[in-house]
C-alpha cells in the first residue's frame, strides 16, 4: 500500500511536468507567409493591418532609412519581439539547476545580429519600472499546459514594422511557444498603450533543423556617410514623395494602407467609398496616451548601477551617488524637503562622509538640499586631510553661472545662501579625484540654461546629465536663463561623444538623467533624434514666417507627445513649443 501511495503521488506531482513540451534544439525560420515583409523588408508607407495611432502613422511618414546609416544606429540588433521575424535561425536550450533539477531559465541565440535572451522560469518578479531597459527586454516565463507563455518588460523602443511603424519602450509584449513534433509557432502580442490603439497579433514559424550552423555576428559601427555633426536623416511631415508609391503599385486605396484598427475588419470595405467616415476614424481612433507616469516620488528609491554608483530617484528627480574609501561624492541635492530622507539612504550606503555635492544646474530640485548634505558632510583639503575639526561641511561645487544665477534675484528672491556653491570652475572643463576614480565636469553652455554641466564617473562608466536628458518627457529648456533648443541638441550630441556601449548597442556607458529611468547611450540616440526632428520642423515653420500661435497650432510635436509631452504640469508641450520658437527666433 506504501509502494502504490507513493508512485500515485509521485504521479500527481509530476504531472505539469509531463504537460510541457521540450523547446531546445536549432530551429530554421520559415518564410512562406511574409516573406516580402521579412526579408526585403517592407515597403514605404505600407501600414495595411496595423492597428496604429495617429502619431505612429506620422513617425512612419517622417521616417528616412538613411537613419540606420548613422554609427549610433548600425548595431542595433532587432528587439525580442521582432528578432524572431529576420532571417532568424534560433537556438534554444535551457539551465537547469544541478542540485533540484528545475529549469531555471531558457536562453534564445538568433542568427541575425546574434541577440541573446533569456527567459526566466524561476518565479523572478519583473524589474521596477525605472531600471534599465535592453533590447531584449526581461522576460519571465510559465507553462499554460504545452504552451510557453513569456511576458515581456522593460524592452528598448523598437518597431512594429521596419519602414519606421515604431513601438514604444511602455510595451507589453505577451509571447505563446507552441510545437507540434518538429514545428515551432510563437505567437506574438504587442500591447503598447503609445502607439497602438488595440493589441498587434503575429504568428512566425521555425521547422527542427539538426544540420544547421549559427555563425558569429560581430558589428563595428563605420562612418557609411559623412553628415555635419547633429544631422538626423528624417522627412519634414507633408514632404515625404514615397509614401504614395506602395498604394500605386499594387493598385491600391491610398487611405487603407494608412493603417489604423478600423482598416483590420470587414466593415472596412464600405469605409473605403466614404472618405468622411475614414477621416472620423483617424481622429478618433487612435487616443493619445497619458505621459510616462512620474518616477518622481516622495520616497527615496536607490538602484544600484555601476562601479561605486547608485542611482536615488526622489521628489527632485535624480541623485547620482558614489561611494568609496574616501567618503561619498553627490550630484544633485534633490529639493529640501527630501534631505533627510536622502541623508538616511546615504548613510545605508556608506559610513563614511559626504566629501563634495555637485550640481547639474541651479535649479531648486537640484540644489534645495545643498546645504543640509553639505552640514552632514566634510571637506577634503590639501593633503586629503577632512577639515570637518573646522567645522566646514561638504563641497558644494557647480559651475560659475550656477552661482551667478542662485545669488542674484531675477524677479523673485535669491536662492538661499546655504545652497550657494562654495566652489566652482569656469570654462569647459573640471577634473575632481575621488575614491580612485576620476570625476569630470563637463560644461554645456546655452542647453537647459547657461551653466549646466554633465557629470562623468570614468572610472565606474557612468554619466550623471541633469535635466539636460529626461527620457520621459521634452527638455525644460529655460530660455530666460541662457538655454537653447540648439544647445539641448548640441549637449545630447556631447553626451553621446562621451558614452561607449558595450555591445549591439547596449549597454556600457550608464546615464542617469535628471528625471526618469536609468538609461544608456541607445536611449539617447532616441531622445537626441527626437529633439533634433522637432528643431528642424520648427526651424523650417519660422523660415517659412509662421507665426508662434501658428506653428503651435500646426503640433510640430504631435507623434512624439504621447511620449514625451503634457498638457498639464509645470512642463507642458506648449511651453517646449514656445521655448524652442524663441530659442531659435533670437538674434545671434
Amino acid at each position: 500500500m506504501k509502494v502504490c501511495f507513493s508512485l500515485a503521488t509521485a504521479l500527481a506531482l509530476a504531472g505539469p511536468v509531463f504537460a510541457q513540451i521540450d523547446l531546445t534544439g536549432e530551429w530554421n525560420p520559415r518564410f512562406h507567409e511574409d516573406q516580402p515583409e521579412r526579408i526585403p523588408g517592407p515597403e514605404i508607407g505600407d501600414y495595411l493591418g496595423l492597428p496604429i495611432s495617429d502619431a505612429a502613422r506620422m513617425r512612419g511618414d517622417i521616417w528616412d532609412a538613411s537613419l540606420l546609416t548613422m554609427p549610433e544606429h548600425q548595431c542595433k540588433p532587432h528587439p525580442s519581439d521582432y528578432g524572431i521575424r529576420g532571417p532568424a535561425n534560433l537556438r534554444i536550450w535551457k539551465e537547469v539547476d544541478h542540485d533540484t533539477q528545475q529549469v531555471i531559465a531558457y536562453r534564445t541565440h538568433i542568427s541575425w545580429m546574434a541577440p541573446e535572451r533569456t527567459i526566466w522560469m524561476d518565479g523572478r518578479p519583473h524589474p521596477p519600472e525605472y531600471a534599465a531597459h535592453t533590447w531584449q527586454g526581461f522576460s519571465t516565463g510559465k507553462w499554460d499546459g504545452n504552451v510557453l507563455t513569456v511576458t515581456t518588460t522593460h524592452l528598448k523602443i523598437g518597431w512594429i514594422r521596419r519602414n519606421g511603424i515604431p513601438r514604444s519602450d511602455r510595451a507589453t509584449v505577451t509571447e505563446h511557444f507552441i510545437r507540434h513534433d518538429d514545428h515551432l509557432t510563437v505567437v506574438t502580442i504587442v500591447n503598447d498603450p503609445v502607439y497602438l490603439t488595440e493589441p498587434f497579433l503575429r504568428s512566425t514559424d521555425f521547422i527542427l533543423d539538426l544540420n544547421q550552423q549559427i555563425d558569429p555576428y560581430p558589428c563595428e559601427s563605420v562612418e557609411e556617410i559623412v553628415r555635419d555633426k547633429g544631422v538626423v536623416p528624417h522627412h519634414l511631415p507633408g514632404t515625404n514623395a514615397f509614401l504614395e508609391e506602395f498604394p500605386n503599385r499594387f493598385k491600391l486605396p491610398v487611405l487603407a494602407t494608412r493603417g489604423g484598427a478600423g482598416t483590420m475588419y470587414p466593415e472596412y470595405e464600405a469605409a473605403i467609398h466614404s472618405p468622411a467616415q475614414h477621416k472620423v476614424e483617424e481622429q478618433t481612433g487612435a487616443p493619445r496616451s497619458a505621459p510616462a507616469a512620474n518616477l518622481d516620488t516622495e520616497d527615496i528609491l536607490v538602484l544600484p548601477v555601476q562601479g561605486g554608483v547608485y542611482m536615488l530617484l526622489g521628489p527632485g528627480g535624480n541623485s547620482t551617488v558614489q561611494v568609496g574609501k574616501d567618503g561619498v561624492v553627490v550630484v544633485d541635492s534633490q529639493y529640501g524637503r527630501a534631505s533627510d530622507k536622502l541623508l538616511a539612504e546615504i548613510k545605508k550606503l556608506s559610513d563614511k562622509p559626504i566629501r563634495y555635492v555637485l550640481n547639474t544646474s541651479a535649479d531648486e530640485a537640484h540644489t534645495g538640499g545643498n546645504e543640509a548634505l553639505s552640514k552632514a558632510g566634510a571637506t577634503i583639503t590639501g593633503g586629503n586631510v577632512a577639515a570637518a575639526s573646522a567645522g566646514w561641511g561638504a563641497t558644494i561645487l557647480a559651475h560659475e553661472a550656477v552661482l551667478d544665477r542662485m545669488s542674484t534675484a531675477t524677479g523673485k528672491a535669491a536662492l538661499p545662501s546655504g545652497n550657494w556653491p562654495m566652489d566652482i570652475y569656469r570654462g569647459d572643463q573640471k577634473d575632481l579625484y575621488v575614491n580612485g576614480e576620476a570625476i569630470q565636469l563637463f560644461h554645456q553652455p546655452a542647453a537647459h540654461s547657461d551653466g549646466d554641466s554633465i557629470v562623468f564617473f570614468r572610472k565606474s562608466d557612468v554619466l550623471a546629465t541633469g535635466d539636460i536628458f529626461t527620457p520621459g518627457s521634452y527638455p525644460v529648456i529655460h530660455v530666460d536663463r541662457g538655454g537653447s533648443i540648439n544647445g539641448v541638441v548640441d549637449a545630447l550630441n556631447r553626451i553621446l561623444d562621451v558614452t561607449v556601449p558595450a555591445e549591439k548597442q547596449e549597454g556600457g556607458t550608464m546615464v542617469i538623467p535628471g528625471h526618469g529611468r536609468l538609461c544608456d547611450e541607445a536611449d539617447v540616440v532616441e531622445y537626441r533624434d527626437m529633439v533634433t526632428i522637432i528643431r528642424d520642423r520648427i526651424r523650417d515653420m519660422i523660415k517659412k514666417g509662421m507665426t508662434l500661435e501658428q506653428v503651435k497650432a500646426a503640433k510640430p510635436t504631435r507623434d512624439f507627445d504621447p511620449v514625451y509631452g503634457s498638457a498639464t504640469g509645470p512642463w507642458t508641450t506648449d511651453l517646449f513649443v514656445e521655448a524652442a520658437y524663441r530659442s531659435l527666433s533670437l538674434k545671434k
